[in-house]
Parts: C-alpha cells; structure tokens; sequence
C-alpha cells in the first residue's frame, strides 16, 4: 500500500526526532568530563547508588518473609518489577519532568528527554563535583524503591496486572511530581524552606499514604483479623532488614552529594537512629507485652531508619538518638490502628512508613540545625519556629496529594482490569495463580 506525501513526511519526522534524542544522548554521555568533578565525590555517589539499589531486593526479601509461604515468590515480583519498570521511565521522560526546567513550581521541563544533556559534566543545579548521568543515577534507585514500598499493604490479594499498572501511573503522577516540589530547582515546597534530606515526604509519607489509600481500596484478606496470619519465614524478613540497614547508608549519606563532612555525619545518624529504633521498639515491646521479639526488633530498626531520613544531614547525633527511639515507641502504635479501624496493611507499610516519615519530618522541624548544615536552616529548639510549621505544611500537602491521586488511580484501575483476584485464587495462593510458580518445593 502506498502512502500519501504526508504521512511519509509526519514518519519521517518522527523517525529524524527520536535518532536525534538518541544519538544526542549517547554524545552527551560519552562526552569528556568538564568543570570540577571531583573523582572522590563521583566514586562516592556511584557506590552510594548501588547501595540504594541493593534496598530494592533487601525490602523484596523484608516482605517476602512476612507473607504466607504460599505468596512468596508474588511479594518478591512486586519490588522485581518495580525494578524492571522504573529505569526505563527515567530515562525516557522521568527524570526530566522531576528535575528539568521549573514550570511554575509544579512540574520539570522535558529538556533532558531521554537523558539528553545528561551526561559526563557536572549539573550547575544540583551537583557541581559529580557528573549530571550520576546524580541522575542515583536518583532513580529512590524512584524504583518508593513504589515498592506501598505493596506491603497489597500483599496476597492484588493482581499483578493491576499492581503493575498502578505503580507505573502512580510514579508518574504522584512521585515524579513530589521529587520536583521538593527537590527539583524551583520546586513550591524547596522553594516554601521545607527540608527533606534523603526522602521523609518525597519516598516515606507518600508510598504511606498511598498505602492507605490501597488498602481501603482492595479490602481486607480473606479471614482478617479473625484467622491468625503469621510469617512464614521470619530469618528472611530479619536477612531483608539488615539488607536494608546496609543500603539505607547510601540512601542518607549518599544524599550530601559528596565524599564530606556532611556525609560523614549523615551516615552516623542513620546509624544510631536505627539502632536506637530497633531498641526503642524491644523496649516498649518488652514493657506491653513482656516479650521483644526478633520481627519486632527488626521493624523498630526499619522504623529508626525512615524517621532520620529527612533529617539525617540536618540534625546532630544526639538527636537521631531521640529519633529512633520515638519513631519505635510510635510506630509500634501505629500497626495497631489497622485492628482499630478495621483496614488491612498486610505488612505495615502506614504504620511504619507513613507514620514514621511524618515523625521524621516534624522532628527536623525542631531539632534541626545550621551548625550541622549551614544550607538548611535552624528549627524550633535552635530559635527558628517558622520551620517548624513548614514541616507541617509538607506534610499536610503530601499526605493530601498522593492518597487523592492514588485512590483516583486505584478506582479506575478497579473500574477497568480490576483490582482483586478472585476467592480462589486468593485460597490457593498467588504464586501459582499470578506467576505459575511455587516458592519452595518440599
């Protein structure tokens, strides 16, 4: 069949659009290194990203732990997929419309479309001493865990058809939005002085809330509360937490941007706030139910972790102290509201995550500091309460943005492929009837 002069010509515009995105790419990224990069500062953010990307398969193995044996290999898909997912997206558009060119504060340009103009010489906007393609590395390892994170509240009862697409819309509309309001040059809430150093709103209180939103949407698991539901495989879950503990140094010290003093500091909050999370939940556990368990200590550990992650390069060590031992007494709480209110996170991702991440914000709010960082700002105890009402209105913002998008999107994927596998297959379990596979053979 012949074609008319004019599509010939739309096809071949179109041919000559994308071969020039691509070839226009690749001469960036081969490009010569330029301007001050420092291979220190470079070395140091590459490990840190490899790091963030190890978090991935470390909270697969977390949740995989946590569910019924016969869903193992489903919890695992949902944080492989995401993996699978996330870069391509970030490299096409993704990255450009979270950190491309401001567009009233709300959104990125799409200047660096399939990472054109990313390449070996540094970004005047966001890092001067590492290349532009390594600091848009490592932030795409924090966009492939945050959607992984909100499945721990779908666990054993959403089909993977409709997981996949929800994560997919969801890092568009909710993630890559929030990365430029926070973090993106130009961004209304960076732009309002809220600080968030390695995530508290942009990963933690978003996946938290758009977990809450999830769980309302699919329902309870057959059974829930009544039939008891314990995991399967708690060394797994502990061998994940401690996974996670290892990459979470990349995720809040990798966040200085360079090989310094900041990222010294950094990295021992994340520390401490863990350690002290973990006790802080043993402690309270000990106290309510006068035995601290391993999953409970574990999860203090991981609750430590999310609390310190916006305020790791803004406060002092003796504040993370505080931080952790808070956010295990706190989030040891929070699980129990899903009983009180008859929602079911499957793994805790609201309790931990979301209520964990709000904590953390609200805490930088008061204990933050210019000694530590003199590109932040002083909070509450330091003679600065503007900050802290900041804080809050991050958070106020977030929580409000993402459930009402994420609910939308959950309703309209339940309203077009659905959302809940059917009774059956929910019985049998979703490793055989979602992946025709088993996890283990015995």
């Amino acid at each position: 069949m012949k074609l008319g002069r004019s599509t010939r010509k739309s096809r071949a515009t179109l041919y000559f659009l994308t071969v020039s995105l691509l070839t226009g790419t690749a001469s960036q990224a081969l490009a010569g290194e330029s301007g001050n990069i420092s291979p220190g500062d470079t070395s140091f953010l590459l490990f840190s990203s490899a790091l963030v990307l190890l978090m991935t398969p470390g909270l697969a193995i977390f949740y995989a732990g946590m569910v019924r044996a016969k869903n193992v290999l489903s919890s695992i898909m949902h944080s492989l997929i995401s993996m699978g997912i996330v870069p391509i997206i970030w490299v096409v558009f993704g990255y450009s419309l979270a950190f491309g060119t401001d567009h009233g504060g709300i959104i990125g340009g799409l200047n660096h479309l399939f990472f054109h103009g990313v390449g070996g010489a540094p970004s005047p906007d966001y890092a001067s001493t590492v290349p532009h393609v390594s600091f848009a590395l490592f932030q795409m390892m924090f966009a492939i865990i945050t959607p992984a994170l909100i499945s721990g509240a779908i666990a054993e009862r959403m089909k993977f058809s409709a997981y996949t697409l929800f994560i997919t819309l969801w890092l568009v509309l909710v993630y890559i939005p929030l990365a430029h309001w926070v973090w993106g040059k130009g961004g209304w809430i960076g732009r309002m002085g809220a600080l968030d150093f390695a995530g508290g709103t942009v990963v933690h209180i978003s996946s938290g809330i758009s977990a809450l939103a999830a769980a309302l949407c699919l329902g309870r698991r057959k059974g829930f509360p009544r039939e008891s539901m314990p995991p399967h495989n708690l060394p797994l879950t502990i061998l994940g937490a401690g996974i996670l503990w290892f990459g979470w140094f990349g995720f809040n010290g990798g966040s200085a941007l360079e090989s310094s003093g900041l990222a010294a500091v950094a990295f021992t909050n994340t520390h401490v706030s863990a350690a002290s999370g973990a006790f802080g939940w043993a402690f309270y556990e000990w106290v309510k139910r006068k035995k601290p368990t391993a999953l409970g200590t574990a999860s203090g550990a991981v609750a430590g972790l999310v609390a310190i992650t916006p305020a790791a390069g803004f406060v002092t060590p003796a504040a993370s102290i505080l931080f952790g031992f808070l956010a295990g007494i706190v989030c040891y709480w929070g699980i129990h509201l899903k009983f009180r209110f008859g929602f079911d996170d499957s793994l805790d991702v609201v309790g931990i995550h979301g209520l964990g991440g709000t904590l953390g914000a609200i805490l930088t709010g008061l204990f933050a500091t210019t000694a530590i960082n003199p590109a932040g700002a002083n909070g509450l105890f330091y003679g600065n309460g503007k900050l802290l009402l900041i804080q809050a209105g991050s958070v106020i913002a977030t929580l409000i943005y993402a459930f009402s998008i994420s609910f939308g999107l959950l309703k309209l994927i339940d309203a077009t492929v659905g959302l809940r596998v059917d009774l059956e297959s929910e019985v049998t379990g979703l490793d055989l009837t979602q992946h025709g596979e088993t996890g283990y053979n015995l």
